[in-house]
C-alpha cells in the first residue's frame, strides 16, 4: 500500500535541534564537527559555517601555535630563560657541597668515588676501580676536588667561561655539553693512565666547556686571542705541573669541541637530532674506551 506524502508540519518536526539551544530546530550543521546549529550560533568559515565551541578551539591552538613560534631562542635553539646561569650555579653548588662532604668524612669519601682504574685500596679493604664494575666513578670524580687552591681554581673557571656558554646554547644543551666532556675525560684517563693511579676534579667537564667557547666565538666572529691564549695557559699547567691527569683535560677538550661545532652548526631543521646525536656518538665512544680498557685489566 502506498504511503501518503509527509505534511510541511511533519519535515519540520523531524529536523534535529541546536546543539547549545534545543528548543530549536535547524537544518544547519557546524562544517567541522557537525553538530547541528541555529542561526544565533552560526559563524562565517571559509566554508559553510563553524560553532562557537570549534571556532573558540581552533582560535586556541593558533594561538599557542604562534606563541610557540614567537618565542625567544638561544644561538644553540635552546630556550630563553631569567637566570641563564642557573645550571652554572647549581654545578658550582653540587661541587662545593661535595668538597665540604670531602673535608668532614676525610679519605674515606675520596676513596669510593674517585676515578680509579684498579687497584688494591687498603681503606677499603680489597681491590677497586672502574675495571671491577664500578662505573660511577666516572661521574662522581667529576665533583671531587683535591685541594682548596684546586676547586678555586676550577670553580672560578666554571663561571667565567660556563655562564656565557649556558646563555649561548641553553640549559639542556649545555647540560649535555658539560656532562658528555666530562665523562670524555674520565674515559679517555681511564684508558691511558695508570690504573693505580687516583683521578678526580671537574676540569675535563671545564675544558669541553674551553673548547665549545672557542667555537662559538668562531662561529660569530668574535676576537679568538683572549680565549686561545686562556686556553694554551691551561695547558702549559697541564703538562708542566706534576699530578695533572692530561687525559682528563684532553679527552674533554676534543669531546667539547665536537659536541660544540654540532651544538652551534646544526641546521635548523634538524637542530635537535644533530646536536643530541652528536652527544650521543660521544657517549658511544666513552663506552668503547671503557670497555676496552677493561677487558685489558680483567
Amino acid at each position: 500500500m502506498d504511503q501518503a506524502p509527509s505534511s510541511p508540519q511533519d519535515a519540520r518536526s523531524s529536523l534535529p535541534t541546536c546543539y547549545r539551544h534545543p528548543e530549536r530546530e535547524t537544518g544547519i550543521r557546524c562544517t567541522r564537527c557537525e553538530r547541528p546549529i541555529c542561526p544565533d550560533c552560526m559563524v562565517d568559515a571559509s566554508v559553510g559555517f563553524q560553532c562557537p565551541d570549534c571556532v573558540r578551539g581552533s582560535s586556541a591552538r593558533e594561538g599557542r601555535a604562534a606563541t610557540a613560534a614567537s618565542r625567544p631562542r638561544t644561538l644553540a635553539g635552546g630556550t630563553v630563560t631569567a637566570d641563564p646561569r642557573l645550571v652554572t650555579k647549581i654545578l658550582i653548588g653540587l661541587c662545593l657541597a661535595v668538597f665540604l662532604v670531602q673535608q668532614a668524612v676525610g679519605a674515606a669519601f675520596e676513596d669510593r668515588f674517585f676515578l680509579l682504574g684498579r687497584a688494591y685500596v687498603p681503606e677499603l679493604g680489597g681491590v677497586e676501580g672502574v675495571a671491577e664494575g664500578q662505573w660511577y666513578r666516572m661521574l662522581t670524580a667529576m665533583f671531587l676536588h683535591g685541594s682548596y687552591v684546586h676547586i678555586l681554581f676550577n670553580m672560578l673557571s666554571l663561571w667565567w667561561i660556563g655562564g656565557p656558554l649556558e646563555a649561548a646554547l641553553g640549559r639542556a644543551r649545555y647540560v649535555a655539553l658539560y656532562f658528555v666532556s666530562g665523562l670524555a675525560g674520565s674515559a679517555l684517563t681511564y684508558l691511558v693512565a695508570d690504573p693505580a693511579q687516583p683521578s678526580l676534579g671537574a676540569s675535563g667537564a671545564i675544558f669541553g666547556l674551553f673548547g665549545a667557547t672557542a667555537v662559538l666565538m668562531r662561529h660569530l666572529k668574535y676576537d679568538m686571542r683572549p680565549v686561545l691564549a686562556l686556553l694554551a695557559i691551561n695547558l702549559v699547567i697541564t703538562f708542566g705541573v706534576g699530578g695533572i691527569a692530561w687525559q682528563a683535560h684532553i679527552g674533554g677538550l676534543v669531546a667539547g669541541v665536537l659536541v660544540g661545532y654540532a651544538m652551534v652548526h646544526a641546521p635548523r631543521e634538524r637542530r635537535a637530532l644533530v646536536q643530541y646525536g652528536s652527544c650521543a656518538v660521544v657517549l658511544a665512544a666513552v663506552v668503547v674506551m671503557t670497555l676496552l680498557r677493561t677487558s685489558q685489566l680483567t
